[in-house]
């Protein structure tokens, strides 16, 4: 936020160049934290609290575990690129641009590491803001109603999460005689009556499952991706939408795990995963525009990150984790290179394309190597979390992972058969013959992604190890504040 502020000291044309200064020693500190982080804890590490407004409750307390320390380097990993990302591509109101990049970044990891409720829904709000503008002043033709689309859906969730939020503070405090917005304290303490709960967890679900999004709540998402600006697609799929898979992790099913387990409520949840993971495939399938495309296909992979939350097992929870980060590799990779191209064409048509890699070879084995990432070809960082999630979900869940698998058929299908068309074939279209591979700029932002895409699909064991403390621990936490389901006891064993 600090950093956002100082453009207004600097010159227009300066202000992408402190921009990337900003989110590159962000990325410098948040390494420093992968560094002092104890893999082996799975309490909350790091933590740094201070009051804020005391005399309610209200505090600045943040922390991290082996859950949130990965949302973080995602985050500061992804927001350089999304500068360096943007270099040419906007080039109106370049100071506000990167203003509200920076504020939104602190959004984002305000998100992540707020340990209490209050502070917590201010970052939500937060980020809502800068994204807001980002689309609605620098997106496409349709920006205006994609931004508006956009923030009422999340407010709606937001203003529910609100009561939930009020309603916890108050029990909690009932109960000890001491009122506090503190994680742990709700955690402990806040006496919810169960009919209450199914309220209050409602009120949390529709919050995250908006932001996530889960079908049918998803109808924002293709809008707000195919309007925005490159840096605002990347961010949004690679950034935003974890916040409600995490929101999840962290809030509603500790909170209400009674509830989120009950057999009914768990049955509704799974289809609905299952459903958006087909669906998303399918849809994907026939999407004459790239971009939508990809923002389809977002459905389908989060959906895949809803199912490994609800199994309820170590391995079903890393592997959800793992969908996360590696989506936003990705899926942020694609956006990038729907991005590049854009600028060069002016189209994001797939028809408008098709035997280009012969006039731009670098730039279709980029494009395709990050296409089998996200279709979770082995050796690529997709296909870790996904087995996981399917490994991990079949002694629960058998039925709907038979189900979410052929989804990995579909989506092989629509990106190969994507990459046919762009790619290879005649070269039908003159105007693609002018085309020009990819840049050493471009290569900077793209490099990094391969990089990881390789890296963690061949050695995700440091990440996982970092995980696996918390992901036992939050799943404990579970089990210990749960009445008991059979279904629950079944998928802990």
């Amino acid at each position: 936020m600090a950093g956002a502020a100082l453009l207004a000291l600097f010159p227009s044309g300066a202000a992408k160049r402190l921009a990337l200064v900003v989110s590159v020693v962000e990325l410098v500190v948040s390494l420093g934290l992968w560094w002092a982080y104890d893999p082996g804890g799975a309490a909350f590490q790091l933590t740094l609290t201070a009051p804020w407004v005391p005399s309610w409750g209200i505090s600045y307390y943040v922390g991290i575990d082996g859950i949130s320390l990965m949302m973080v380097l995602l985050t500061t990993f992804l927001m350089p690129l999304s500068v360096l990302g943007s270099w040419s591509g906007i080039t109106t109101r370049e100071r506000s641009f990167y203003a509200l990049l920076l504020a939104l970044t602190t959004g984002m990891i305000g998100v992540f590491v707020s340990l209490d409720l209050f502070l917590f829904y201010v970052m939500w709000e937060v980020m809502l803001i800068p994204m807001y503008f980002i689309i609605g002043v620098w997106g496409g033709k349709k920006r205006l109603y994609a931004s508006i689309k956009f923030f009422i859906y999340t407010m709606f969730g937001s203003l529910l999460m609100l009561v939930a939020i009020l309603y916890l503070f108050y029990s909690a405090g009932r109960a000890i005689g001491s009122y506090s917005f503190a994680y742990e304290q709700i955690l402990r303490h806040a006496n919810v009556p169960l009919g209450a709960q199914f309220w209050l967890f409602g009120a949390f679900f529709l919050a995250f499952a908006i932001k996530v999004p889960m079908v049918p709540f998803h109808t924002w998402l293709p809008d707000a991706h195919t309007e925005a600006p490159t840096a605002g697609s990347v961010i949004l799929a690679g950034i935003l939408l974890k916040m409600g898979t995490y929101g999840f992790l962290r809030f509603a099913v500790p909170f209400f795990p009674t509830v989120a387990f009950h057999p009914t409520v768990s049955a509704i949840v799974v289809g609905l995963a299952v459903i958006g993971i087909v669906y998303g495939a399918l849809v994907s399938m026939v999407q004459p525009d790239f971009k939508r495309l990809i923002a389809y296909s977002s459905v389908s992979h989060l959906g895949f990150v809803m199912l490994g939350i609800w199994a309820l097992t170590v391995q079903s929870t890393q592997g959800a984790l793992m969908v996360m980060i590696n989506h936003g590799i990705s899926t942020g990779g694609l956006f990038f290179l729907v991005g590049m191209i854009y600028e060069r064409r002016h189209s994001r048509m797939i028809a408008d394309f098709g035997g280009i890699a012969k006039v731009v070879p670098v730039y279709a084995a980029v494009l395709t190597v990050v296409a089998l990432s996200s279709v979770g070809l082995p050796s690529t960082n997709g296909f870790v979390g996904e087995f996981l999630v399917l490994l991990g979900s079949f002694p629960t869940h058998p039925a709907a992972v038979v189900v979410s698998t052929t989804a990995v058929i579909f989506a092989a299908a629509y990106l190969l058969w994507a990459l046919q068309r762009v790619l290879y074939g005649p070269l039908v279209k003159e105007e693609n013959r002018a085309l020009t591979d990819l840049t050493p700029r471009e290569l900077v932002v793209l490099v990094p992604l391969l990089v990881m895409i390789v890296g963690l699909g061949l050695y995700p064991g440091p990440v996982l190890r970092r995980m696996e403390p918390s992901a036992r621990h939050y799943i404990e936490t579970v089990q210990s504040r749960t009445t008991g389901h059979a279904a629950l006891r079944a998928g802990t064993r």
